[in-house]
C-alpha cells in the first residue's frame, strides 16, 4: 500500500520540505518554516560538513507524499557523550502508524548499517534548530524554532518501540510583570560591586571579536550543563554570525559586560514572528518578508530564546541583571506576553520561572530506541 522513497534530487527534496504545508494546511497552531530556510538546513549549512545524514519520504499508491524523515549522524555528539546514536528530525506523517512504521524503519536500517546503536529524536543535526515532540499544549501556537505536530505523533513513536529521554518545557509569562523585588536587588547589587554594564547592541554587532566571544561564552555556558548540547566550530560561529546576529536588537535582547568589557552573560530575546509565518506559508516572497518585517517591529508577544552565563559567572545570581533589563525593554517597548525557550525538566535553571506569574505553555520530548 505504501512505499518509502530515498530523497535524490531537488524536486523529491521540494516535496519532502513542502509536504507539511498540505499536512496541516488546516491546522490554525501549525506555523510553516520558510522553504528557502529549510532548502539551506537541508543542503548547504556548515554543520553538514561533518554530519551524516539521509531523507526519505512515504508514498501511497498513487504516488502521493504521505510521510517524511530525515535521520543523521552527527560524530561529534558521539565522540562528546561516548555513545553510538543516530538522530531523526523532520519526521511528520498522515493518521496511519504503517507510514510511521515504514519511515522509522528506513531510518532505523540506516543507522545500524552505519554502526549505531541507539536512535533518539526529534533532534536537529546540532543544539540549536528545531527538536523536541510536542506532547502537551497542542491548542497553542509555538515560537518560530519550535516544533509543532499533531497528537497522534506520540503514539506512533511509543507503539515503534522509542521510550522518553527527556522533556523540554515551557511557559506563558505576563511581559509587563516586571522583576520580583529580590531579583532588581540583586541585579543592582551585582552591577554596582563588579561594574557590570550593558552592550550597546548594535555597535557589538559591528566589533567581530566581541561577536566571536558572544559565542564562545555560549559554549562554554552550555556544554556540560545543557543535555546533548554540542558545542559550536568556527565555522558554524562564523555562520550563526551571518544568520542570527543581524536579527538580534537591543529593543529585546540584553548582553552583560564585565568591568573588562569581556561578555559575561546574555539573555536573546526576539519579537514573535510565529503569525507572520503562518501569513508567509513558508515563503518569503512576494509579501512573506512584508508579514515577517512589520512582526518583528510591531508585536505584543516575544520569544525568549537563547540565555546563559560564562562559567566564572555561573551560580552568582547574574540571571537576576539580563532578566531586569529585558523586562524593562519589554514594558517600555509594549510586549504584553513572552513565551520562555524550551529548558530540560531535570534542570533547576527552569525553576526560575517560578518566581513569576505564568502557565505551562508547552511540553515537548526527546524519545529514544535501541537499534534492534
Amino acid at each position: 500500500m505504501y512505499t518509502i522513497l530515498e530523497v535524490n534530487g531537488r524536486k523529491d527534496l521540494m516535496r519532502f520540505i513542502k509536504f507539511p504545508d498540505e499536512l496541516y494546511r488546516d491546522c490554525p497552531q501549525y506555523v510553516p518554516a520558510l522553504h528557502s530556510d529549510q532548502l539551506r538546513s537541508l543542503t548547504r549549512v556548515s554543520t553538514l560538513s561533518y554530519c551524516q545524514r539521509k531523507l526519505w519520504l512515504a508514498l501511497d499508491g498513487k504516488g502521493k507524499v504521505v510521510g517524511r524523515i530525515c535521520a543523521a549522524i552527527n560524530p561529534r555528539y558521539n565522540e562528546l557523550y561516548k555513545v553510538k546514536r543516530a538522530r531523526f528530525g523532520w519526521f511528520d506523517v498522515i493518521d496511519d502508524y504503517e507510514v510511521a512504521r515504514l519511515l522509522f524503519a528506513a531510518a532505523e536500517a540506516w543507522a545500524g548499517e552505519n554502526g549505531m546503536e541507539e536512535i533518539h529524536g526529534p533532534l536537529y543535526y546540532n543544539t540549536l534548530g528545531r527538536q523536541g515532540m510536542l506532547v502537551e499544549g497542542f491548542e497553542n501556537i509555538p515560537p518560530f524554532n519550535c516544533i509543532y505536530n499533531h497528537a497522534y505523533y506520540g503514539r506512533f513513536v511509543e507503539k515503534y518501540g522509542f521510550s522518553k529521554e527527556c522533556d523540554w518545557l515551557q511557559y506563558v509569562l505576563r511581559a509587563d510583570q516586571g522583576v520580583p523585588d529580590k531579583t532588581r536587588r540583586v541585579a543592582e547589587m551585582l552591577m554596582q560591586r563588579y561594574d557590570l554594564h550593558f552592550a550597546d547592541i548594535d555597535s557589538l554587532k559591528k566589533d567581530h571579536a566581541l561577536v566571536r566571544e558572544f559565542f564562545d561564552v555560549y559554549n562554554r555556558s552550555f556544554y556540560g550543563k545543557v543535555h546533548n548540547f554540542i558545542p559550536f566550530t568556527d565555522e558554524e560561529i562564523e555562520e550563526e554570525i551571518k544568520e542570527m546576529m543581524p536579527f538580534i536588537s537591543g529593543r529585546t535582547s540584553s548582553i552583560v559586560l564585565d568591568g573588562d568589557g569581556k561578555v559575561a552573560a546574555f539573555g536573546i530575546a526576539f519579537p514573535s514572528i510565529s503569525r507572520a509565518l503562518q501569513k508567509a506559508r513558508g515563503r518569503l516572497f512576494p509579501f512573506g518578508w512584508f508579514h515577517i518585517m512589520r512582526a518583528m517591529h510591531g508585536t505584543e508577544l516575544c520569544d525568549l530564546m537563547l540565555n546563559g552565563a560564562a562559567p566564572e559567572w555561573q551560580g552568582r545570581g547574574i540571571s537576576a541583571v539580563y532578566y531586569s533589563d529585558i523586562a524593562g525593554k519589554a514594558r517600555r517597548s509594549g510586549i504584553k506576553r513572552c513565551i520562555t525557550n524550551p529548558q530540560i525538566e531535570s534542570n533547576s535553571a527552569v525553576n526560575i520561572w517560578n518566581e513569576y506569574e505564568r502557565e505551562p505553555y508547552m511540553r515537548r520530548r526527546c524519545y529514544i530506541k535501541k537499534i534492534d
